[in-house]
């Protein structure tokens, strides 16, 4: 069985580099439990954030046509759970909380069957609008009323999502056959309960109840607490747009990201993927998920490139709130200019391999680093296997100590490592340079050490969560794309911080000794968005 918590951790942080102040709450339908974790700081300029992980209501038959005062009648259920959820984030202290996606309507509906849920939307950004204060401006925005006199009860930003509705016109070349844009929309709140702005999901994932925006929206909104914040929804994070574009404005620091994320090991999990964006960008990364563990949905966090608070549970059925206090200006991963890092023997070795002739490694069996200093690359059998619907190519880890190199198209990976001890377990070292084509388009390369499911080498890139195997390592490849995302995940859902991570001599790489826990997975998870 494996187990599942909510984490305070610290890992990879030095002392000085402490960001965050954290406790942790449970709250099962507003039933408060207290178990506070707290780590110190020594960073003063910091804000308070939670995010919510929503055991959400589900209407009993989403694709049954209700009215709108039915649609009400579910939406607050779940509405009166949010609204505990920011009482109990005020009596923190809490700046900014985040909801996640469908948290308030569910999912599964049909273009017609979503329509009763749906408020209507105006443009922020056109209409100045407090619709606690102004309640009767619009009809159809009881959902956006309640959440806007929320913001105002706990005193804090809100970031909700929601269903919306936009009328269209006939000669409106994009308008739907009925007349009307529906889009996922998250909604962003201030303390004052004026609505700041609104995102709609640019990146749809099989969701026929709602439209793409025709347009783009890049969305990044301003705080008196912590400066700029950008917002997209789920799949998005995959993409160049909105996710990436967004991150090009040097002062946006923080990212709120609702979420109903599905769990795929072993390269996709909620928190992994969430944890690995926060370090690419050196940012802090916000995510609220759903909690339906029987749709393996959970894993929500407050992340940032040093360390993490999340919560990972497939097992209850309750929803969690995570609280924390986290750095206006995050510091990030230390790369190459690591310079205690280069004067430790497995780093020395990592170099002296780069330092040799890169195109040597594709034709011999010997690496010829600095002079008469030569690395052996081990050569086990070649094997492949469906690891994400993709077919891996990869070779087993064997031993206690080693170098490896696997490549497929353009792509090569190396590994090298030692193991304290060698588990009963395989483990192998994966690449694929290609196009994804299951549940999503979207070109990816990937350099992945994972555990196996079995002894088998049919069992590599199955789905676990369990393992004992301890590695040092370094991981890394001659990738075509700057956007990596490392992903480093151990025994039991467990976080952990890469010593380094960035890139050397044109390879990218992922340096990690000490581990808590078995490893699961170690990857470096690479997006050429222009191939897709």
């Amino acid at each position: 069985m494996q187990t599942l918590f909510m984490v305070c951790i610290m890992s990879g942080a030095s002392s000085q580099l402490a960001l965050f102040l954290c406790g942790c709450y449970v709250a099962a339908l507003g039933v408060h439990a207290e178990e506070p974790c707290v780590a110190e700081t020594q960073e003063a300029e910091h804000y308070v954030a939670a995010v919510y992980e929503h055991q959400l209501i589900l209407t009993p038959n989403p694709l049954a046509l209700v009215s709108r005062k039915q649609a009400l009648e579910l939406m607050n259920q779940n509405l009166d759970i949010y609204e505990q959820q920011v009482m109990i984030a005020a009596q923190k202290g809490v700046q900014i909380i985040v909801f996640p996606e469908d948290g308030i309507h569910g999912f599964n509906f049909t273009r017609t069957s979503v329509y009763p849920f749906l408020d209507f939307m105006p443009s922020p950004r056109l209409v100045r609008w407090n619709p606690c204060l102004e309640p009767h401006r619009f009809s159809d925005t009881e959902v956006l009323q309640r959440l806007s006199c929320m913001a105002v009860k706990g005193d804090m930003f809100l970031v909700a999502n929601l269903g919306t509705k936009q009328p269209c016109q006939s000669n409106d070349p994009g308008c739907p056959n009925d007349g009307r844009y529906q889009f996922n929309t998250n909604v962003v709140f201030s303390n004052n309960g004026t609505l700041v702005d609104r995102y709609r999901k640019h990146n749809l994932y099989f969701e026929g109840a709602f439209d793409a925006p025709l347009k783009v929206d890049h969305v990044i909104f301003d705080t008196p607490f912590a400066g700029k914040f950008g917002i997209f929804t789920c799949f998005d994070i995959l993409f160049f747009d909105p996710a990436i574009r967004l991150l090009r404005d040097s002062e946006v620091k923080h990212v709120v990201y609702p979420t109903a994320w599905m769990n795929q090991l072993p390269l996709l999990a909620a928190i992994q993927i969430q944890r690995a964006f926060a370090i690419a960008f050196g940012i802090n990364f916000l995510a609220a998920n759903i909690h339906h563990p029987s749709l393996g949905m959970t894993g929500s966090g407050i992340h940032s490139p040093l360390k993490s608070f999340w919560h990972h549970d497939m097992e209850t059925s309750r929803g969690h709130l995570i609280i924390a206090q986290v750095a206006k200006n995050p510091l990030g991963l230390t790369g190459t200019e690591n310079a205690t890092g280069k004067t430790d023997p497995s780093h020395s070795k990592f170099l002296e391999i780069l330092a040799g002739d890169p195109y040597c490694e594709k034709d011999a069996q010997e690496v010829h680093c600095d002079g008469a200093t030569k690395w052996n690359v081990n050569t086990p059998p070649i094997f492949h296997s469906e690891m994400m619907y993709d077919n891996f190519t990869l070779v087993p880890v064997w031993g206690k100590e080693g170098y490896l190199r696997v490549c497929a198209n353009d792509l090569c990976c190396y590994l090298l490592y030692q193991r304290p001890t060698v588990s009963k377990e395989l483990y192998a070292l994966g690449v694929f340079d290609g196009l994804h084509t299951v549940h999503g388009t979207y070109y990816v390369q990937a350099c992945a050490l994972v555990k196996c499911g079995g002894l088998g080498f049919d069992t590599c890139g199955q789905e676990i969560t369990e393992a004992t195997g301890r590695f040092e390592f370094h991981l890394w490849g001659n990738f075509s794309t700057s956007y990596i995302f490392p992903l480093l995940l151990t025994s039991g859902m467990t976080l952990e911080t890469p010593d380094q991570f960035g890139w050397e001599n044109d390879y990218s790489f992922l340096r990690k000794s000490g581990l808590s826990s078995g490893l699961v997975t170690a990857a470096l998870y690479g997006r050429l968005y222009e191939r897709d």
